[in-house]
């Protein structure tokens, strides 16, 4: 990704000022291919200002598969994304609760409604037509007092390649398919293909990906099967109090009457132990291109406890090691002050190692370039709300990164490389895994339980990690890591730099002139040369 085009406010880029547009131009590299989304990183609106984007392979994928649908789920709720941040952020803080609805492809239905069956074909429901993949394009959440399931369209007998898409903002959603147990998860988060890994559900936090093989079933089990022509997908929310169920409709024929939701959920999915679902179990379908460090590699470990804490105001704020960041915690985008103070801008290295792994004066987390780091995240019962737990999906921009695991209680290095040791395992590279809660409640600052990374910090730059749930990103539960010194990071000459360090600079669009941009080219060589159609 070029440095400026990062899409993270007030640490890579400018936001893109009202009536203006920015032209993202991403170089992409052969082992890029995957699943991936777009999302507004402003406040809450990535609630709705989101989309599938997909890399597709250069050649052939390492799988067969007939053709391909996504799976994009995402939240409802029927306040404004103004309305939500100004709860959480504000004092006395409000929780927004429960998801309001789970859309799938943009289609859902509403707490309080019901669905009916239709004749209707998904093409012709409201936002447009089916694409290639089978996804709705347009968001569309049924208004009305009944209204139809949204649909996955496909064949009998074709292999599928499901790409689930986690483009929710608060909800942990599991997904199964009724009469349909036949799950083998091939990529996990873009990047690296795994060893087919065989599951009969998906649960996926906010941010994650699965690319699946599906396999529909024969002309002749439909009709051993009754001749079913429509089976149910159903999803739930995973830890909320109270549980949101939604359902769509796996169609076999467009012909097919779309179904109304079942009164009584079709499928068991597991849900007392969401934190045992695959973990130490995705391996590198390629070995040979996977360089995951050894524990003797490692050069310093940081942990980071997220503690919750409610301030005088009433205010409630969630701290990395005591630091708290949001989008308005600085002034202008620390991207934008390396390139116009140099050196200077860069953080304290030896200061930042005796804090907590954050320096004081810049409240960011730098590193070395090319350093090896195990990063810890430990969850602490929350000293707002009696020790409550909850489950966060941790998200990593730029370098995608090795998850070496998770556990109960307090992280212990020596433990954890033993068990990855007797299992032999190699980790897949990911972006986005899973801090689970583990329990309800803990003592508050209690440390309930970790999730660990290992990641050689190879790319320059500046890169925001953080909790995946939007509530909680507005609550501070975001940081900043600052990797390399200046002039490692300043890769984009300072004649061409100019447009990208003011707010409004000429590097965004309106409708009055064309937005003047670097052209940036990467810094990898392993591209792939331009497909001819």
């Amino acid at each position: 990704m070029a440095p400026f085009a990062d899409g993270t406010p007030q640490a890579a880029q400018w936001p893109i000022p009202p009536g203006h547009f920015f032209d993202y131009e991403i170089v992409t590299e052969s082992d890029d291919a995957g699943s991936y989304f777009y999302h507004s990183h402003v406040q809450m609106q990535a609630m709705s200002c989101s989309g599938a984007l997909i890399v597709e392979d250069c050649g052939e994928a390492p799988f067969k598969y007939d053709d391909e649908r996504i799976l994009m789920f995402q939240d409802y709720f029927s306040k404004s994304s103004t309305d939500l941040a100004s709860e959480v952020t504000g004092a006395p803080f409000q929780w927004p609760g429960n998801t309001n609805g789970i859309l799938l492809n943009g289609i859902g239905i509403a707490s309080g409604q019901t669905s009916v069956a239709s004749k209707a074909d998904f093409a012709a429901s409201p936002g447009g037509s089916r694409t290639r993949y089978g996804a709705h394009p347009a968001h569309h959440l049924h208004t009305r007092d009944t209204c139809n399931l949204p649909v996955i369209d496909i064949d009998p007998g074709k292999t599928y390649r499901f790409r689930f898409i986690g483009g929710t903002g608060l909800s942990f959603v599991a997904t199964a398919f009724e009469g349909h147990d036949n799950l083998t998860i091939v990529q996990v988060d873009g990047n690296e293909y795994n060893q087919p890994a065989s599951t009969g559900h998906i649960q996926m936090g906010a941010g994650q990906r699965f690319d699946v093989l599906f396999q529909a079933k024969t002309t002749q089990q439909l009709q051993a099967d009754g001749n079913k022509t429509t089976y149910f997908i159903q999803f739930e929310a995973l830890g909320a109090p109270n549980t949101t169920r939604g359902y769509a409709a796996l169609r076999y024929s467009q012909d097919a009457e779309i179904p109304a939701a079942p009164a009584n959920p079709v499928v068991d999915i597991p849900t007392d132990a969401p934190q045992e679902w695959m973990e130490y179990n995705f391996a590198p379908l390629d070995a040979s291109k996977n360089d995951f460090p050894s524990a003797d590699e490692v050069t310093r470990r940081v942990v980071i406890n997220a503690t919750e804490v409610k301030l005088a105001s009433g205010k409630i704020e969630i701290q990395f090691n005591g630091l708290s960041w949001t989008e308005f915690t600085y002034q202008s985008p620390f991207l934008v002050d390396i390139y116009k103070r140099g050196q200077a801008a860069i953080p304290n290295y030896d200061a930042a190692t005796k804090n907590g792994g954050w320096d004081p004066n810049t409240l960011s987390f730098p590193a070395k370039l090319n350093e090896v780091i195990e990063i810890v995240w430990q969850n602490t019962g929350s000293g707002a709300d009696n020790g409550a737990l909850q489950t966060h999906p941790f998200h990593a921009h730029a370098k995608h990164y090795f998850d070496i695991g998770s556990g109960k209680g307090v992280y212990d290095a020596d433990t954890n490389n033993a068990k990855i040791a007797q299992l032999g395992y190699k980790p897949v590279r990911r972006d986005t895994t899973m801090l689970f809660a583990w329990d309800q409640t803990i003592t508050p600052g209690e440390v309930a339980s970790w999730r660990a990374w290992r990641v050689r910090m190879s790319d320059a730059g500046v890169w925001m990690v953080h909790c995946h749930i939007l509530a909680h990103m507005m609550m501070g539960m975001q940081s900043v890591w600052v990797v390399g010194n200046a002039s490692d990071i300043m890769q984009v000459p300072l004649a061409e730099s100019q447009s990208y360090l003011t707010y409004g600079g000429s590097v965004y669009g309106n409708n009055t002139h064309n937005p003047s941009y670097f052209k940036w080219s990467g810094t990898g060589t392993d591209q792939c040369e331009p497909i001819k159609r």
